[in-house]
């Protein structure tokens, strides 16, 4: 009995039972449940909300570049640190090597940083090159 069950748990891993046979079924039955009936919060699967870009382009003027960073892309990142992680961030996001000139945070009125106002200008050392 015991080499049986371990046979059936060894095809069933294997996914080893014929296409019309009722085991096969079962299984396909038992995937389909897991997928509909587990709890959603068992994954921490949360409804997609669109939101828009967490870097964006400020319009300039002069052709300056300027960029608003959502205070999340930073956060934990040590303020020593900050520039440089900016900086590979806007580089990954515009596909352009960019040099941040200064990076201000900017708070509310609890004094929490809502986010990142970036000056930038681009690294002409290391241009672009698709």
């Amino acid at each position: 009995m015991r080499a049986s069950a371990w046979e059936g748990l060894k095809r069933f891993i294997l996914w080893d039972y014929p296409r019309a046979g009722w085991q096969y079924d079962v299984m396909v039955a038992l995937i389909l449940a897991f997928i509909f009936l587990t709890p959603r919060e068992w994954f921490r699967d949360q409804p997609r909300v669109p939101r828009a870009s967490r870097i964006a382009v400020l319009p300039t003027e002069h052709g300056a570049l300027i960029f608003w960073i959502e205070a999340e892309l930073l956060a934990g990142t040590p303020e020593e640190q900050r520039l440089r992680k900016a900086q590979d961030l806007l580089s990954f996001q515009t596909g352009d090597k960019l040099v941040i000139v200064r990076l201000e945070p900017v708070v509310d009125s609890e004094q929490e940083i809502r986010g990142f106002i970036a000056f930038a200008a681009a690294d002409r050392a290391h241009p672009h090159t698709p």
